[in-house]
């Protein structure tokens, strides 16, 4: 038995960053903001700074609910891989209760600023991917290999609460791009996360996870190839919504072939070296044709 250490102001803080995996909830924050900026002013019906600043703290606020109740389901199993032993539950910097009670309130905050303050369907869909990220993704890890298509769904969701946060809408012909987005986020995880659990299969392997990288490694491999070359006919799409100019697909070429040949390399080579190159390859390639859209956006 050892003692929950005392907590101070600044390590409390560096737990909640933890808890809710601030570098993730960064990204789908961002996400969710590219979603909302990709919609042309004559498709919204909703708009303003207040609208993004409540998107945004929602959005944040329900990706660090879902991570937080991840790492309460998987403290037991973090506390055996090197990774993740230092997290604030299997470090006992915080005791269960406390992970739960951050959850829960960060939880209810993210819901109900999405449904109050921007729209109730984009709170469904941050209520959505709560559940869908903590209660089927997590348990699926340890269960079966079909884990990661739900952790990629989990990951297209935050461009549609963006989109949703200016439109109001899902079903519409004009929702289109907006599903293009989402759709490319789905695809992008696959080259992103394969490659970086590659890397990490000992590890999942100790843990009890069910991954590709450590059950099917060359099913991981050529996954992560086939949805990187997927991305390159996605951006191509858009501008057939008219939401961004002609010119985005040629200028988000590059950085798809740039994409598409490091998951080649990982698809052929099989080494970590090669692993490593894709994963760094994919935190580039994300933002780029993000920002592409962005700068091409019509209207």
């Amino acid at each position: 038995y050892r003692p929950v250490p005392a907590l101070t102001a600044k390590t409390l803080k560096r737990a909640y960053v933890q808890l809710g995996k601030g570098n993730l909830t960064l990204l789908v924050t961002l996400t969710s903001m590219a979603g909302y900026a990709l919609c042309p002013a004559s498709l919204a019906v909703s708009s303003g700074p207040l609208v993004l600043l409540a998107l945004t703290a929602g959005t944040a606020a329900c990706s660090a609910a879902a991570n937080a109740t991840n790492q309460l389901l998987e403290a037991p199993y973090d506390a055996q891989m090197p990774r993740t032993r230092n997290r604030p539950l299997p470090a006992r910097l915080v005791t269960p209760l406390h992970g739960a009670t951050y959850a829960g309130i960060m939880g209810l905050s993210g819901v109900t600023i999405l449904s109050l303050a921007v729209n109730p369907l984009t709170g469904v869909l941050g209520a959505a991917n709560i559940i869908l990220y903590a209660f089927v993704y997590t348990p699926l890890k340890r269960v079966h290999i079909v884990n990661t298509w739900v952790g990629s769904l989990v990951g297209g969701i935050p461009p549609l609460m963006g989109w949703t946060a200016a439109t109001d809408s899902l079903l519409q012909l004009s929702d289109a791009p907006g599903w293009l987005l989402a759709g490319l986020l789905f695809a992008w995880q696959f080259p992103h996360f394969n490659a970086l659990s590659h890397n990490l299969r000992s590890e999942y392997a100790r843990g009890g996870y069910r991954m590709m990288s450590a059950s099917h490694p060359l099913l991981n491999r050529r996954t992560a190839l086939r949805y990187a070359i997927a991305c390159l006919p996605l951006c191509a799409a858009l501008p057939l919504t008219g939401a961004v100019h002609p010119i985005y697909a040629l200028l988000s070429l590059p950085a798809n072939v740039a994409f598409i040949h490091a998951s080649w390399r990982f698809w052929r080579d099989q080494s970590d070296k090669a692993a490593r190159w894709c994963f760094w390859v994919s935190l580039v390639h994300l933002p780029a044709v993000m920002l592409l859209a962005m700068v091409c956006k019509t209207g």
